[in-house]
């Protein structure tokens, strides 16, 4: 078993115990809303001292001014975040990121209808719609989760209908590319300002961005590219195949179905490259510390952590080969 593989099966085992503690949970959300988990833990590959990054996504009910409201109630929501700290705390899962600041909860509507509108940042649905869609599993609440990924995803294949030969799914692929230059700004911004002391740390987060991150975003437009490539167009289904797929079981999935020997080998140096860097972040923490303290070790890891980005540059070209999609992913 390989480090991915081993991943994948603790990840899955700890998040199967955490879904049956929530059983209370799961009755208070029943047909109104979903807990999807993203990062490590939706990505299926956490280490023993990941933390959890959830949303709370949820059908909406009208009101009488015409404004829409989530179906889950405010009181029921905080029923359910105070069942989501008790459960992790429990399980030895470390407290939620910021606080919980952003265990936030939110209506589909909000997530479709800010689709393209200056205040998809404001209010955070972009990064929730995004990793609902990149990197998601559900937690509780599956059926309503399904039903907001194929809402999300019709908002995105709006044109689909009238362009179904030769759709170009150029509006999410923009939104995937705009996802990754966000998080690569954010880095510089906070980066900029932080005290010596808090700064190894923050490298240990830029190396683990140059891997997951880029993961995350990029197999996705491999993907999708892939599908363009052998179909001339992207489907909803073929779009709901891919967010009911890990980052790396995308790329293994094209591994198996792709008929170019080079393009092959290019996607399994990918997943070789990857899996050298869970292996890398399967240790301790401090002494991550200890690595990246040390100027030779750490130029050592950034060195492959660019070279990881050389691969995924390689795995879009080679399957890109300058068609309409690739083009779009270009320029």
């Amino acid at each position: 078993m390989n480090e991915i593989e081993r991943r994948r099966l603790s990840t899955s085992e700890r998040f199967a115990k955490l879904r049956e503690a929530l059983a209370n949970s799961e009755k208070i959300l029943e047909q109104k809303a979903c807990v999807y988990a993203t990062g490590s833990f939706g990505r299926k590959e956490s280490g023993s001292s990941s933390d959890l990054d959830l949303f709370i996504v949820g059908r909406s009910r009208s009101m009488e001014d015409g404004t829409d409201r989530p179906s889950l109630k405010r009181l029921d929501e905080i029923c359910v975040k105070a069942d989501l700290i008790y459960q992790t705390r429990q399980m030895g899962i470390p407290d939620f990121d910021g606080d919980g600041k952003y265990l936030q909860h939110y209506s589909v509507n909000q997530l479709t209808r800010s689709l393209g509108t200056p205040e998809d940042d404001v209010t955070n649905t972009f990064t929730a719609r995004l990793l609902l869609l990149l990197e998601s599993s559900p937690l509780i609440g599956v059926s309503i989760y399904e039903e907001v990924i194929e809402s999300v995803i019709g908002a995105y294949w709006g044109d689909y209908p009238d362009h179904s030969s030769d759709f170009a799914p150029a509006f999410l692929v923009n939104d995937i590319l705009r996802l990754w230059r966000t998080f690569c700004v954010n880095y510089e911004a906070r980066t900029e300002r932080e005290p010596e002391e808090k700064r190894i740390k923050r490298k240990i987060k830029n190396y683990k961005l140059k891997y997951s991150r880029l993961m995350t975003c990029y197999s996705a437009l491999i993907f999708l590219l892939y599908v363009f490539g052998e179909k001339k167009t992207v489907s909803p289904d073929d779009a709901k195949l891919m967010c009911g797929m890990t980052p790396t079981q995308r790329v293994e999935h094209i591994v198996k179905e792709v008929s170019d020997d080079r393009v092959r080998e290019t996607l399994v140096e990918l997943l070789r490259r990857y899996e050298t860097f869970l292996m890398a972040t399967s240790v301790p923490e401090a002494e991550l510390i200890e690595r990246f303290s040390s100027s030779q070790d750490g130029a050592d890891l950034n060195k492959a952590a660019n070279s990881f980005g050389d691969a995924v540059f390689e795995s879009v070209s080679a399957i890109g080969k300058g068609g309409r999609l690739h083009r779009i992913i270009v320029v």
